[in-house]
């Protein structure tokens, strides 16, 4: 069974950082990634909103930047999927016992869950083939490349009202769709959006296809009351009907000791990054969060690799 002094689960912007601090801390530290090194990040076309990033590069690039940096540390990474964590008591104190797909265990001094979330989805033709290239789920990520464009947007709940206005700010030009015949949003925030004259809300509608070859250039809408079908031009789509963490690995019935989560399901932490279990902390969108960016998450990274760091050090756990 191998031994780490730090393990991340995820190895998106957040997972990576905290790999990098991690190993340039001097931790033994592995990453561990069961679907893509780079989460969600890999589908921003251009991150022109990240610190530094003047020249455009995509998420992909930057993260693959990140990946590189972290393993010049000293960092590892590993294609596997930890199914669960489980606590491993010795003669020196709490140990994690990950338990991977492929039938392995590793143990680690320190946890950090950096899994992320998924955005909700339509599932509806186009919409994952156009991804960022005008399907997006992140009004402020990807807003500002569509000034004075012509914008849908997705959902009817809060987040959907306030990226609406927040791209009614970049353009005059947005439609907001809602499946309902009234909008979930809290009424002040609902009253707003109706009131905005460069929001046009149209209820009891549904988007059921996204076109374009390169890029959005039109949608298919359907009448939920009717049931009439046309079709409209369009440069972008914005989809706001939820996220959902990705905390399987917090649920799953082997982690006796479980932290604390919000009512949707994410992590609690404190401004260390810690969760409520002792050696357990997270980073990223599976934390609960006001402000969900690549920026924030690499910060959380960041602090739970030193906040790791520190409780590795505080309990002589290190380098067994």
């Amino acid at each position: 069974m191998r031994h780490y002094d730090l393990v991340i689960a995820g190895a998106g912007p957040a997972g990576l950082t905290a790999a990098q601090y991690g190993a340039r801390a001097g931790l033994r530290t592995l990453a561990l990634e069961q679907d893509a090194v780079g989460g969600q990040a890999l589908l921003i076309d251009k991150l022109e909103n990240y610190p530094g990033n003047n020249s455009e590069k995509s998420g992909s690039a930057v993260v693959e930047n990140m990946k590189d940096q972290a393993l010049s540390f000293g960092a590892e990474i590993l294609m596997n999927k930890a199914c669960y964590i489980t606590e491993k008591g010795d003669k020196s104190g709490r140990l994690w016992a990950i338990a991977l797909e492929d039938g392995s265990h590793i143990t680690a001094a320190a946890v950090i869950i950096a899994s992320g979330a998924r955005h909700n989805t339509l599932d509806i033709p186009g919409e994952m083939e156009l991804a960022g290239r005008g399907v997006s789920y992140c009004a402020a990520c990807d807003g500002p490349f569509f000034k004075q464009n012509k914008i849908f947007v997705v959902g009817g709940g809060d987040a959907a009202c306030d990226e609406a206005r927040f791209l009614s700010r970049i353009s005059d030009k947005i439609t907001l769709v809602h499946r309902r015949d009234k909008l979930r949003a809290q009424r002040s925030l609902a009253k707003r959006i109706l009131n905005n004259p460069s929001i046009n809300v149209r209820l009891s509608t549904s988007i059921i296809q996204i076109n374009g070859t390169q890029k959005v250039e039109s949608v298919v809408i359907k009448d939920m009351q009717t049931g009439a079908i046309s079709k409209e031009s369009a440069d972008a789509v914005f989809i706001f009907t939820g996220i959902v963490p990705r905390n399987e690995l917090v649920l799953h019935p082997e982690f006796i000791h479980k932290p604390k989560l919000d009512k949707g399901g994410f992590i609690i932490v404190d401004e260390n990054m810690a969760t409520s279990v002792s050696g357990l902390f997270a980073a990223g969108d599976i934390v609960a969060s006001p402000f969900r960016q690549v920026v924030v998450a690499c910060a959380s990274g960041a602090v739970a690799a030193h906040s790791a760091a520190e409780y590795i050090e505080a309990n002589n756990y290190g380098q067994q």
